[in-house]
């Protein structure tokens, strides 16, 4: 049972660091677009804290069975924003978006 232990251990702590590379440096923010406009975006997120973001020109949008795949997301909309931190705060680099109506089932 202690080998067993021991080579478990021995795994998580070879594995970790590849783990780690593999997600980069990025920092992922979900939640709720409370306020959005041409260079921030604000995310309400499940614990209720406010998370400003910015955005660039490069920030790239990716919608989910939404009409408006082109667009930004709308207040209200749901999103996960994949962010680079700077000096400043951070910078979207991607923000997937869907939106935030259930569907409905006929």
């Amino acid at each position: 049972m202690t080998f067993l232990r021991l080579l478990t251990v021995a795994l998580m702590l070879i594995c970790t660091p590849v783990l780690a590379a593999a997600h980069g440096s990025g920092q992922h923010v979900l939640g709720v677009v409370t306020a959005i406009d041409t260079v921030h975006i604000e995310i309400k997120t499940p614990k209720g804290q406010s998370v400003s973001v910015r955005l660039t020109d490069k920030t790239q949008y990716k919608s989910k069975n939404i009409r408006r795949p082109k667009s930004p997301p709308q207040v209200g909309d749901r999103v996960v924003v994949e962010a680079e931190k700077d000096a400043g705060g951070l910078i979207a680099k991607e923000v997937h978006f869907s939106d935030s109506k259930p569907k409905t089932t006929p």
